[in-house]
């Protein structure tokens, strides 16, 4: 009974906060009665899921439960209380802890390092015998705490990582737009609350589990990240399914709206959301490896493959020949700490740490530009970027659009001019054609302003809608001529809306229906009128289904094969300026049936789109950014081919296209040639990965319609693909703009799309141009080659010494039968000082002169370790260093007396004393200072490698690292931390006693500096050939 009388008191009164409090009263006792049960439901978050039945309630009973109404939505008092449940946050999935401490502790290179630690601690003992040598134990310690150090700098990058992503994530602000006190307000989503009705429309991210009340027909879903499938899912009013998760009528958090509007209800936040819960139970998220990530995975692989079988191959060597050959030579504990340069020679130590460190120093450049990274290790992938397919609207334009002209049959004017010509005119009536422009622009319209800034001038309001109705909406609002009875609030207050179809890819039109009403003593009822359809939308979609055209004067005359050609001809001219040009159109609607259903009105509504009235023409002008055009052809000197692809119509954006120098050729090609090309079907012998444009072929320019992609065949895509450098892809849906990026990606390009940032764009994308800078895009690809540049360079700064001339040191006492060279200590020391010092440098390098005219990187055969990069390492640079260092080591030996003759193959005999008149102890003090000597040689001249490899191409003189566009203080500072290392494991006493290291004669400190010049010399010379012949050197 009293459910009747609440649904009489609504029909009689108009919608107003008296409804409200009956709706809250009886809402409140009804959650009062049910709360009891529902609390002690189970707690595991699949019977949670599984208890969902607010999809099987209807409309009515959403309201009711949830104490919320149809127009006024929720009152500030009630959001106030409910809002103590929490904010609208999902809780990330717990950490699992123990996990990431094992990696930290044996992830990357560490477990070489563990295996390392247990034979040298073996070493010591047992094996060390009863008078254990120290220097082993010593050993021991520095390998662990190398593993402490690593490990608790992984934990700390990764920590600093975290910290960086979370900042970045408060800076993407998600809003969205809810129905509170009567007034459609934009609010945080996270401080939405249950019983909130929330306004969706196309591009926007659901911000918590919502019941549909209210829907477009052509509403679409994106649920992909909830179920894994692509397709879209249409949307209903009513339960398709028992199930929470299948059923239409729900919209779930973290989905997207990707076609039409909605309204929704609120019916869980946060952690108590579908999302919310299944977060819970998987309690992980996956994980895939970027390309960097894979590539530094391969080369751990390779190089601990490589270690590790050096490693056995030095103890086989010992087991099955030196001791049984060479009696005497060395015992098993010498032989286990010989072998472990193995181990420690060919660990780059220093790359893990620099990948980590260069992916953060890069990102926090780039978020100083407003680039923002949601996952560092993709830095580098954008370094490969081949292609770039951008949006136009608010990407390359501004995104702020203005109504610029308006047209009648008989006449246009600018929007600025008017007032002017109304003032001008003997009759203003003669511009009585205004009146039903402006009443279709401003009711046919998806845009609403945000009553939080209606005190504001209209252009500095914010909207809720897409760029085109917004700049409709501004117009509309803000024209107003007495003379012509041109006023908007009047408007509103005397017109309804019946029934909207809300624009669409697809259709490209938007339609409403709407009734002039009249106010009687408070009450509104409808007046005897005629209710109108009004429809806005592309020309080239509406034109074909008007017979009458509207005049300047209100007159409406026939619209015959002059009239339609003289406004095409106006739309053409317009187009080619750069505006986005609508048709806006009415038709009167006698008869229109009362209680149809949403379906049945929109056929209706269908079929009534003809003979429509073409009241007239509205060009907007949405400016180019003025960055755009400088930044296009930064991106494509840097061999990145640019597209547009867009929804807007091909003159238009062809005209914009040509204003950012996206196209350049004066000659555009279209379909008809594509077609014609692919007939003769010449690329059909060429790999997928190979079709491209050569660097040798003319530059050609192609524009090509949403319904030309839809008859694109495979061969006609190898011509799109393989022949055109400036591509224009107009009026497009967003399925085929996912096609277009996904045929280009099959054919091996590596494909980046760019829009303006929608919610779904922002949550799909790995960088997000917080202020839709498009001037950041160059400055993204920047940074990702240099990203992958500057881990080259300290691949190539590490191995030649840090790996190879170690390593020589350790074949020298296996297989030649010297006393080695460099003692463990020192390896060990010198690959995780040392080198890691200077290697960190290089992460502070700035790009090189021609980083960006390179052509870009094919992740798929470009890879950090090459054929070029080891032969560079091995018989070029390497080939330089360990000739070098173990020259020192003989020159000193000769010093005392003991020629090549006599260390070279000396295997056991260098223990029977005395050998060569020297006695066991003065033996060994030679060997401990040759070590130190080959030891400084090594650190010296790691100087001229380091300066060498800075630049790839360029010379030094043009890129030194203290001053210039090059400058790196790092390098002097690096440099100056390296020499202090060295000076004390030679003069430090502590270090003298444990580890046997020893100062060394001065004239031992100066040939390094020169071998480092020597290997700067030779390197300037491979410089120079490469930049005179560089087709010969790529």
């Amino acid at each position: 009974m009293r459910d009747s009388s609440r649904k009489s008191s609504e029909q009689e009164k108009a919608p107003g906060y008296g409804i409200q409090i009956g709706y809250r009263t009886l809402s409140i006792r009804v959650e009062e009665k049910d709360l009891p049960s529902k609390a002690k439901q189970s707690t595991d978050p699949a019977d949670a899921i599984a208890s969902i039945d607010v999809h099987l309630i209807s409309t009515e009973e959403v309201y009711t439960r949830y104490s919320c109404h149809p127009t006024v939505g929720l009152e500030e008092a009630a959001v106030q209380r409910r809002s103590k449940d929490g904010k609208n946050v999902i809780s990330p999935p717990p950490t699992q802890h123990w996990k990431k401490i094992l990696n930290y502790i044996f992830g990357g290179f560490n477990f070489l390092m563990w295996i390392a630690f247990v034979v040298t601690t073996l070493s010591y003992k047992p094996l060390g015998g009863a008078t254990p040598a120290p220097v082993n134990l010593g050993v021991a310690v520095l390998l662990m705490l190398v593993i402490i150090i690593s490990a608790t700098f992984y934990a700390f990058v990764d920590w600093n990582a975290s910290r960086i992503m979370k900042s970045i994530k408060s800076l993407i602000a998600h809003e969205a737009a809810v129905i509170r006190d009567g007034k459609q307000q934009l609010i945080p989503a996270t401080d939405i609350v249950v019983g909130d009705i929330v306004v969706l429309s196309t591009g926007d991210r659901i911000p918590a589990d919502l019941r549909i009340v209210a829907a477009s027909s052509d509403l679409r879903f994106d649920r992909s990240l909830l179920t894994g499938e692509s397709d879209m899912v249409p949307g209903s009013l009513d339960a398709t399914s028992d199930n929470a998760l299948e059923t239409r009528n729900l919209a779930l958090t973290s989905t997207f709206v990707t076609q039409g509007t909605c309204n929704g209800i609120v019916f869980a936040t946060g952690d108590r959301t579908i999302m919310g819960r299944l977060v819970k139970m998987s309690g992980e998220t996956k994980f895939k490896l970027t390309t960097i990530q894979k590539e530094i995975w391969f080369f751990t692989k390779v190089i601990s493959s490589v270690a590790f079988s050096m490693f056995g191959i030095s103890l086989l060597l010992f087991g099955v020949w030196l001791r049984t050959t060479y009696v005497g030579f060395e015992t098993i504990s010498i032989a286990i700490m010989n072998s472990i340069g193995c181990l420690t020679a060919f660990v780059p130590q220093g790359l893990p740490l620099c990948v980590a460190l260069s992916l953060t120093i890069i990102a926090r450049r780039m978020s100083k530009r407003h680039v923002l990274v949601k996952n560092l290790a993709t830095i580098e992938t954008l370094g490969c970027m081949s292609v770039l397919c951008s949006d136009k609207t608010g990407t390359l334009t501004a995104g702020k659009m203005a109504v610029e002209s308006i047209a009648f049959l008989d006449s246009h004017l600018l929007i600025s001019e008017i007032d002017a010509k109304i003032s001008e005119a003997l009759e203003p009536k003669s511009f009585a054609g205004l009146n039903a422009l402006h009443h279709t622009a401003r009711l046919c319209n998806g845009a609403k302003f945000d009553s939080a800034t209606a005190n504001l001038p209209i252009q500095e309001r914010n909207v809720k809608g897409d760029p085109t109705d917004t700049a409709l909406l501004r117009f509309s609002e803000a024209l107003s001529i007495p003379a012509l009875d041109i006023n908007t609030p009047e408007l509103l207050s005397s017109w309804r809306k019946l029934f909207e179809i809300p624009f669409n890819s697809k259709n490209k039109w938007m339609l409403s229906v709407v009734q002039e009403t009249r106010t009687t003593e408070g009450d509104i009822t409808e007046r005897n009128s005629t209710a109108w359809i009004l429809v806005k939308g592309a020309p080239d979609m509406l034109v074909k289904s008007c017979s009458t055209v509207m005049r300047s004067d209100g007159a409406i005359v026939p619209f015959d094969e002059a009239s339609r050609q003289h406004m095409s001809d106006l739309q053409s001219n317009w187009s080619s300026e750069g505006q986005r040009v609508l048709a806006l159109c009415r038709k009167p609607l006698d008869a229109l049936k009362p209680n149809l259903s949403p379906n049945e009105m929109e056929e209706l509504m269908y079929s009534e789109i003809c003979n429509l009235t073409l009241v007239g023409l509205v060009g907007i002008r949405d400016p180019p950014r003025p960055d755009v055009p400088s930044s296009v052809v930064v991106i494509r000197r840097a061999g990145v081919r640019v597209f547009m692809v867009t929804g807007d119509f091909k003159l238009t954006a062809v005209a914009i296209a040509r204003q950012v120098g996206i196209i350049t050729q004066h000659s555009v090609d279209t379909i008809d040639d594509v077609k014609a090309a692919a007939s003769e079907k010449h690329l059909t012998d060429k790999a997928l990965s190979a079709i491209k444009p050569s660097e040798d072929d003319p530059i050609r320019a192609l524009v090509l319609t949403g319904e030309d992609v839809s008859t694109l065949t495979p061969f006609d895509w190898h011509i799109v693909v393989g022949q055109y450098t400036e591509i224009v892809f107009a009026r497009t849906t967003p399925d085929q703009k996912m096609k277009i990026v996904e045929e280009i990606k099959i054919r091996g390009d590596n494909t980046v799309a760019v829009t303006a940032g929608s919610d779904v764009a922002k949550e799909a994308a790995a960088l997000i141009l917080l202020n839709n800078d498009f001037a950041s895009i160059p400055v993204a690809i920047e940074m990702g080659r240099l990203v992958f540049d500057n881990l080259k360079k300290v691949t190539l700064y590490l191995m030649p010494v840090g790996s190879y001339t170690e390593f020589m040191a350790v074949v020298s006492n296996v297989v030649f039968g010297m006393q080695i060279p460099l003692s463990s200590y020192l390896q060990v020391c010198f690959s995780i000082t040392n080198d890691v010092v200077m290697s960190i440098s290089l992460m502070y390098e700035k790009a090189e002169a021609d980083l960006m005219m390179r052509k870009p990187r094919n992740a798929r055969t470009d890879r950090l370790t090459d054929w070029k990069l080891f032969f560079q390492i091995y018989l070029f640079l390497g080939l330089m260093a360990w000739p070098c260092a173990m020259s020192m080591w003989f020159v000193y030996m000769n010093q005392q007396g003991l020629g090549f003759s006599d260390v070279f193959f000396a295997y056991n005999k260098w223990n029977t004393t005395p050998y060569h008149g020297y006695s066991s102890d003065q033996l060994a003090h030679f060997v401990n200072v040759g070590q130190c000597i080959y030891y400084v040689t090594m650190v010296f001249m790691q100087y001229g490698n380091l300066l060498a490899i800075r630049n790839r191409r360029v010379s030094l003189l043009q890129s030194n690292p203290l001053w210039g566009p090059r400058k790196n203080i790092a390098v002097p500072i690096g440099m100056v931390a390296t020499a202090l290392i060295a000076v004390t494991n030679l003069y430090g006493p502590g270090l003298q006693h444990v580890f046997l290291t020893s100062p060394i004669p001065g004239m031992f400190w100066g040939p390094p500096f020169a071998f480092g010049l020597g290997i700067l010399c030779v390197d300037e010379i491979r410089k120079l050939i490469v930049r005179t012949y560089p087709k010969a050197s790529a």
